[in-house]
């Protein structure tokens, strides 16, 4: 049973006023007023009535006459980058930096940030395709996936054009196109908006990282809607603190505009904070009541936190205009996202699970799922944590795979540029007393989940944590080919 408060008829109002643009034209050259007319620069030097056919963040992809953002990266500084795109055929330099002796025809823009610029003149370059479109950002350490992925299934479902921007892939209806990453660059997140519409679609749905809103790669962007799922340990390494990590993520919610709606998870710690500044409409849900989506809902998606997860895809829906009893339909139907709680049974009655938990949080609610399901059987839990990512987490991950299961094989997760010994040493550091007749440390993941599965017997579960949908290993900034899926597949039979 599901209820919603501050609705009727099936629907809320929260779009009535909500008047979408025109279908931009075709994409055409633009001047450099045109780009950076909702932009204040610092300085320009240069002639600013200069047509533009390209924009670029790389200085290897830039061309004949193009435009380059010189942006301040974590390991990278692209002021350094920007003789060599003149010589290359820039012909306008957006930059943060003072510039030493200006090469004439050349055209530059300084402005305060770089990556806030990049955003504005990306939208305007590609005629800002957001505004045409009902843009939803989905935000929170974990269920990003989950809801943008069911949400863009359940409108296709219903002969809606839809679009989706996400960690494990992009789509343009039902076109697939690689993701890289969870929220692309400022260019590449417009250029795909701007093939969306062309393409007739009248919704996206986007996954929005911390470090996107960080780092300004939403700047410029106009959002029909934002949805909450929760926050937990993750990203310190980037963020530091648990409460900047926070704060990022509210900043989402506060710059969302006037007309827009803002669904939180009133069931997180920091449910109302993040809504507590915004100017759009406020909504809630709620797995224990008291908000505008409540209550549990017939779904095959397994797990209390995936019954948070269907009540933000419920209340998206019917804040954009869905009827609820056709939402409802469709939820019940919904079928995991890749690699989320990705369920096989061997014929020797052992349950193989693929979940993409590499959080602290993630962790925990899945092998609680896992142990509700058990009835006698054990719980054999595989994991382990990245290399050059947030160390903090490790022991705390160690910690609840020893408590949440009988047997706990840690092992490697794209350990980059680290050792995998370090790593696993990290988070043994959460477990100095260990049972050694319940703990594995195996570094090989093919040989740990090959002891996982001859480990287990009819009535366990064996659980593959942390890669989920990735096919591959990375180490030392080599990609190889590696699929929990199909590890499993070999091992149990």
């Amino acid at each position: 049973m599901v209820a919603i408060r501050g609705s009727s008829n099936g629907r809320t109002e929260a779009f009535e006023a909500f008047n979408l643009g025109s279908i931009p034209s075709p994409l055409a050259m633009k001047t450099i007023n045109e780009l950076i007319h909702s932009i204040i620069p610092i300085e320009i030097i240069g002639d600013t009535d200069v047509f533009i056919s390209s924009i670029s963040i790389n200085s290897k992809a830039i061309e004949e006459g193009g435009l380059f953002v010189a942006m301040k990266g974590e390991k990278l500084d692209g002021h350094v980058f920007i003789n060599e795109v003149i010589e290359k055929g820039a012909k306008v330099i957006i930059h943060e930096n003072e510039i030493e002796n200006p090469k004439d025809g050349i055209v530059y823009v300084k402005v305060a940030d770089s990556h806030e610029a990049c955003g504005i003149i990306a939208s305007n370059f590609y005629d800002n395709p957001s505004k045409s479109l009902k843009l939803v950002g989905v935000t929170g350490t974990n269920g990003k996936t989950t809801i943008a992925t069911l949400l863009h299934k359940l409108f296709r479902n219903l002969g809606k054009n839809a679009g989706m921007i996400g960690t494990v892939v992009n789509k343009i209806n039902d076109k697939e196109i690689e993701a890289e990453r969870t929220t692309p660059d400022s260019i590449t997140l417009n250029k795909l908006m701007k093939e969306m519409v062309e393409a007739g679609c009248e919704y996206c749905f986007m996954e929005v990282s911390s470090h996107a809103i960080a780092l300004k790669r939403i700047a410029g962007l106009s959002f029909a809607g934002g949805i909450f799922t929760n926050l937990t340990h993750d990203h310190l390494d980037f963020h530091k603190t648990i409460e900047e990590y926070a704060k990022v993520k509210k900043e989402f919610f506060t710059n969302l505009p006037i007309g827009s709606f803002a669904l939180s998870n009133l069931d997180s710690d920091y449910g109302e904070f993040m809504l507590s500044d915004t100017k759009s409409k406020r909504y809630f849900y709620s797995r224990n009541g008291e908000a505008n989506f409540f209550g549990h809902m017939e779904t095959k998606l397994i797990g209390d936190f995936n019954q948070s997860n269907i009540l933000a895809i419920f209340g998206g829906a019917v804040l954009l205009g869905i009827n609820e009893v056709d939402a409802k339909e469709q939820i019940k139907n919904l079928e995991p996202a890749p690699g989320r709680f990705m369920a096989i049974k061997s014929s020797g009655g052992v349950t193989g699970i693929v979940d993409y938990a590499h959080t602290p949080d993630a962790l925990k609610n899945v092998l609680e799922t896992v142990n509700k399901m058990k009835e006698g059987g054990k719980v054999v839990a595989l994991f382990g944590c990245g290399g050059d990512r947030d160390k903090a987490k490790r022991p705390v991950m160690a910690k609840i795979g020893y408590d949440l299961s009988d047997i706990l094989i840690l092992t490697t997760d794209n350990p980059r540029t680290e050792k995998p010994e370090e790593i696993l040493k990290d988070m043994l550091a959460g477990i100095p007393d260990y049972d050694a007749e319940k703990v594995f440390v195996i570094v090989d993941r093919s040989k740990a989940i090959e002891k996982a599965c001859d480990l287990a017997k009819g009535g366990d579960f064996v659980l593959l944590a942390g890669k989920g949908h990735e096919d591959y290993q990375e180490v030392n900034g080599v990609k190889s080919h590696f699929d929990d899926m199909e590890e499993l597949k070999k091992y149990l039979v």
